[in-house]
């Protein structure tokens, strides 16, 4: 499935899943849609939502709103992650591994997702197991939610790491 994405102000959102469901009644298939959208600052703030509507669009828009409520702030280091971290959500298994400049990110789309709008430009990525997108949304924001800078480590132990 395709991602695409708009900016709306200073948000990044990018579409990862458009489901569509049919419920059998009298007069045919009523249709419905389901949207999984991720949100993003592009500066360390990124979130998943998920919305459902008769439409598409409005499924969209409900997303939005949800992965905007829902946005966490990850620990960023020029343009790529400050160690290699590991996520899991259900069957999927997403390992984020930190990149030089000028790497790019290496990613499947969901997981190229969410690094982009995150504002990660550098990544090396690999997921295991299932690659149903939305579980690889949330195993890469899990995975994200993990990430330590140096100063957190040193605060948190309460001795410099020189």
């Amino acid at each position: 499935m395709s991602t695409t994405a708009s900016s709306r102000g200073d948000q990044i959102e990018k579409v990862v899943q458009i489901r569509r469901c049919a419920a059998v009644v009298k007069g045919g298939r009523r249709f419905s849609f389901s949207a999984i959208v991720v949100v993003g600052d592009g500066r360390g703030r990124v979130g998943w939502g998920y919305g459902k509507a008769n439409e598409v669009p409005p499924s969209v828009e409900k997303a939005t709103k949800d992965g905007a409520r829902r946005m966490i702030a990850v620990s960023l280091s020029e343009g790529t992650i400050p160690h290699t971290v590991e996520g899991r959500f259900g069957a999927s298994h997403v390992i984020l591994v930190p990149a030089s400049p000028g790497t790019g990110v290496i990613a499947g789309t969901g997981v190229r997702a969410v690094c982009e709008a995150a504002g990660i430009h550098n990544i090396l990525t690999k997921s295991f197991g299932s690659t149903n997108p939305a579980n690889l949304v949330k195993a890469t924001i899990e995975a994200l939610t993990s990430l330590r800078s140096r100063q957190d480590v040193e605060r948190l132990r309460g001795v410099p790491l020189s």
